[in-house]
């Protein structure tokens, strides 16, 4: 009996595996809920808190979905991918290697949400840095169901669609040059180090892929909250008195788009309902929304660290502007 209960003891089980704290806090809150005085209950049902949640919940409901894609397809690059595969299939000339990556962002139905976990897992199998943040510009910007969307919502006006799909474009292989220049070793340290493997190429996609959504996951929450309360708090009333006030309200509709954080594709919509905006700055929203918003900084900064985010996002924030003028200028 004792050499049984001795041999058991023996047994190395390992170190215990962290569990997610995600089921018990949103356990907590529906509590926390129920069990609100009734004047606490009131303050939620009130218009401005209402307006919050809907907000909240509607960015992450639209990202999610792609979110998901985003990491699954990490995921796959992680376990079908071998190291230094894309280095060695992309142009060896930077100059050549970032708009091939930010072509082939035409490939990828997805949402800026997915682009992110994407490109942290390029880089992590060898895709140079700037390659990679060209393809996560490039392909929520620029993909069919974008462009498709765009043509339904601005319906006998093709020229927004060209003109969105070439200042997207352009925005994406600027920013990678300028990031091929400026985007230091340290910046995408973060990334790099984030490869999980398992036993087997199903288990490598399998934790991969659990691995980048839970980390994700927490970062697109934090931005949608930022997202929601700014929504709130910016009345329809100071948009309408902006829009006529020629560059500045440019500048204002650009800074809406990465406030208000709208999936790529449905900000068309809400491009074509500001009509008391002309049609370069609706362009620029449409630019700058799926390249630079308040949940893509998260993610970013989840994803590669705050000082790559501290630094990508005003580089893109400026060049989306411009090119978004440019070719509102040229094309409408």
């Amino acid at each position: 009996m004792s050499t049984r209960l001795n041999a058991e003891a023996s047994f190395d089980f390992g170190p215990a595996k962290k569990r997610s704290p995600v089921p018990e806090l949103v356990a907590l809150a529906l509590l926390a809920l129920v069990l609100l005085p009734s004047g606490l209950r009131g303050l939620l049902e009130s218009p401005g808190i209402r307006n919050w949640v809907t907000v909240f919940v509607a960015i992450v409901v639209q990202a999610i979905p792609f979110l998901v894609l985003g990491t699954l397809l990490s995921g796959a690059i992680a376990a079908l991918v071998p190291p230094g595969w894309l280095a060695q299939h992309l142009p060896k000339n930077t100059a050549m290697a970032v708009p091939v990556a930010g072509i082939a962002g035409v490939g990828l139905p997805g949402c800026e949400c997915g682009s992110v976990p994407v490109a942290g897992r390029l880089m992590a199998s060898g895709a140079p840095p700037a390659a990679a943040t060209a393809f996560l510009l490039s392909a929520p910007a620029i993909n069919p169901v974008v462009l498709v969307a765009t043509a339904v919502a601005f319906q006998g006006q093709p020229r927004y669609v060209l003109a969105r799909f070439s200042a997207s474009l352009a925005t994406a292989v600027v920013v990678g040059l300028i990031w091929s220049k400026v985007g230091k070793a340290a910046y995408h340290e973060r990334a790099l180090k984030r490869v999980v493997q398992g036993d087997s190429r199903w288990g490598t996609f399998a934790s991969t892929s659990q691995h980048d959504f839970l980390h994700a996951g927490g970062f697109l929450v934090l931005g949608a909250m930022t997202a929601a309360t700014l929504h709130t708090m910016v009345p329809k009333s100071v948009l309408d008195g902006l829009a006529g006030a020629g560059f500045i309200s440019i500048l204002i509709i650009a800074l809406l788009a990465f406030v208000l954080a709208i999936c790529s594709e449905a900000d068309a919509f809400v491009a074509a309902s500001l009509t008391q905006f002309s049609p370069t700055a609706r362009l620029v929203f449409m630019v700058v929304g799926p390249a630079v918003d308040v949940k893509l900084v998260a993610l970013q900064t989840g994803t590669f660290g705050r000082s790559f985010a501290l630094r990508f996002a005003p580089i893109t924030f400026v060049v989306a502007i411009a090119a978004g003028v440019i070719a509102g200028s040229l094309l409408l």
